[in-house]
């Protein structure tokens, strides 16, 4: 048995104008003012003497391969992304950048955001375009229903209470 798994799919190549100003400034962050103080720092404890058993020189050597490896996927990323900056023409039907209030059996309700992958995590309520729940919820209406199928079997029931774009 091999340890090998199949490559993820990709994930769709959008984001908000929001996230892609927040991902912008992560990188200009990371570029001109972390890496150049962490290299400083690096370059201090080098002054030392032997790296070998040097922890700052080894833990800021590690600091910056992961820094440089953060810079090459946002700079790659940014590339290809397509950046989606205005609401739909029918702004009654949930599309990417919708925030959809779904209600669900026992009537407790839930506002949602459709997103980037690159966006979720930050901010609560936000879920990728990629995800199940956003994939049902896309080109749907207020007052439709929706069936979610999670992994263990059990099914959800929702209905979209409202969609807006903000």
């Amino acid at each position: 048995m091999s340890r090998w798994r199949p490559p993820a799919p990709r994930s769709a190549p959008y984001i908000t104008q929001e996230g892609y100003e927040r991902l912008n400034a992560e990188l200009k962050y990371l570029w001109k003012e972390k890496r150049p103080e962490v290299t400083q720092a690096v370059k201090e404890a080098a002054a030392q003497g032997d790296r070998s058993e040097n922890a700052e020189y080894i833990y800021g050597k590690k600091q910056l391969r992961e820094i440089d490896r953060r810079i090459r996927y946002l700079s790659k990323r940014l590339e290809t992304i397509n950046v989606v900056d205005r609401a739909p023409d029918d702004r009654e039907t949930v599309f990417f950048g919708a925030w959809v209030t779904l209600e669900d059996e026992q009537g407790n309700s839930r506002e949602y955001r459709i997103v980037g992958a690159d966006e979720i995590g930050d901010v609560p309520g936000y879920i990728s375009v990629d995800s199940p729940l956003a994939r049902l919820m896309l080109k749907k209406q207020a007052g439709d229903e929706i069936w979610l199928k999670k992994p263990d079997g059990v099914e959800e029931w929702f209905e979209i209470i409202e969609v807006g774009y903000r």
